[in-house]
């Protein structure tokens, strides 16, 4: 079947879907290709766009600059405590964040890249007896990593079940996640969720299941963006997200839950579909950190480096694909 065949069967806009199916960036002709269209990961059109994702565009870019042990810093620490921190630490400069972009991009393990990016984190990250693993992190940070490497094919590992397990044991009792200790649940702290957003159904235990409606309940609940006084960078949207939230990140793991006929999704979807542009995408509104002056430096007191995959307040690609992701999601079947 024809793309333009597919796109007019599914009421797609077909030059924002020949856009998204240029060659030029695989990772979002492929994702477009299945999440989009509905072509099997057998299609032949499907295996060579995924084939071509770590040797061009985005994928390859990061890519390029990984070390050959793994590792995107400058250089490698001098002794254990200084690499538990070196693969989280400065902010956007280290290895966690590129890390969690290829994630995204639909790389896994079968390339050896990213086994040695998923070695790093269980050697230095993972260890229970070592004083700097992720189980005494904050959920953010755990439900990132716990996303990635589900991502990236270690869904069985008992070191990655033992994330989920942490954060269960973590959600508040509004059946929200905080970072803060003793403090309610709030919706910027969505890396749980997505976490188990990207779990598949048939890997969820009961205690997960259970985790994951409560959590889900808590954001309709707030119609995924009304919470205390109206933050402004919630209503815009970015890429990469790192670990800050916005409309269309709820919007995302909500629906990519199952969760797309609650009629408390309605003010969310009702900016999502104001803020297309008139030639049928969405732009990239702001790059992260999208926040106030005193808020642009990470825990060490270093400015943030900011980067982005495409330049802000222009189309991009990943955000139309993920807006007609969720659009496509909630329409009448």
């Amino acid at each position: 079947m024809s793309s333009q065949s597919d796109a007019g069967d599914r009421g797609l806009d077909l030059r924002t879907l020949d856009w998204l199916l240029e060659p030029e960036q695989p990772a979002v002709r492929y994702l477009t290709l299945v999440d989009l269209l509905g072509r099997k990961e057998s299609d032949p059109e499907v295996r060579e766009a995924r084939s071509r994702i770590p040797r061009v565009g985005w994928a390859a870019d990061l890519l390029s600059r990984q070390k050959p042990k793994g590792y995107w810093e400058p250089r490698a620490p001098t002794n254990f405590q200084s690499y538990a921190r070196f693969l989280q630490f400065p902010q956007f400069g280290s290895t966690f964040w590129p890390a969690l972009v290829l994630a995204d991009l639909g790389l896994d393990a079968r390339d050896p890249r990213i086994r040695r990016i998923a070695e790093l984190f269980f050697e230095y990250k993972l260890r229970l007896s070592s004083p700097f693993n992720f189980y005494t992190e904050e959920v953010c940070a755990v439900g990132n990593l716990a996303r990635m490497l589900v991502r990236f094919g270690y869904a069985d590992d008992p070191r990655v079940q033992k994330l989920y397990a942490w954060m269960i044991e973590d959600q508040r009792k509004d059946g929200g996640w905080n970072c803060a200790p003793d403090q309610p649940g709030t919706l910027d702290c969505w890396e749980a969720l997505a976490a188990f957003a990207a779990l598949p159904k048939s890997k969820r235990s009961r205690a997960m299941e259970s985790a994951l409606e409560r959590g889900v309940e808590f954001y309709l609940e707030r119609e995924l963006f009304r919470e205390g006084k109206p933050y402004p960078p919630w209503l815009r949207f970015h890429y990469p997200t790192h670990y800050f939230y916005d409309v269309l990140v709820g919007l995302e793991v909500i629906t990519r839950l199952g969760y797309t006929d609650d009629p408390r999704l309605g003010p969310a979807l009702e900016v999502l579909r104001k803020k297309r542009r008139p030639d049928g995408t969405w732009a990239l509104d702001s790059v992260h950190p999208d926040v106030g002056p005193a808020l642009r430096k990470d825990y060490a007191g270093r400015e943030f480096r900011p980067w982005s995959l495409e330049p802000a307040g222009r189309p991009s690609k990943w955000i139309t694909l993920t807006a007609l992701r969720t659009l496509h999601r909630v329409a009448p079947k």
